[in-house]
């Protein structure tokens, strides 16, 4: 078993398709308020508000990263 990291109560990890589902000990899918509120406070980026010569940079530098990986 393993703990919630934002509210610490005990949570079972199970994969349902491609996702893994946090459960509660009592069968029920855990969803507690401080995770929705941390996920809630990131911030959101507007696609617009990024220039095409960043993103270029941006995708060098994961192409390049994937590059060294495969050697």
């Amino acid at each position: 078993m393993s703990k919630c990291k934002y509210c610490q109560k005990e949570i079972t990890w199970v994969k349902e398709g491609r996702k893994n589902v946090p459960i509660e000990s009592d069968g029920a899918t855990h969803k507690c308020e401080e995770r929705q509120k941390a996920l809630n406070t990131y911030k959101k980026m507007d696609r617009n508000s990024i220039s095409p010569e960043e993103i270029a940079k941006y995708e060098k530098a994961m192409n390049e990263k994937a590059q060294k990986k495969k050697k």
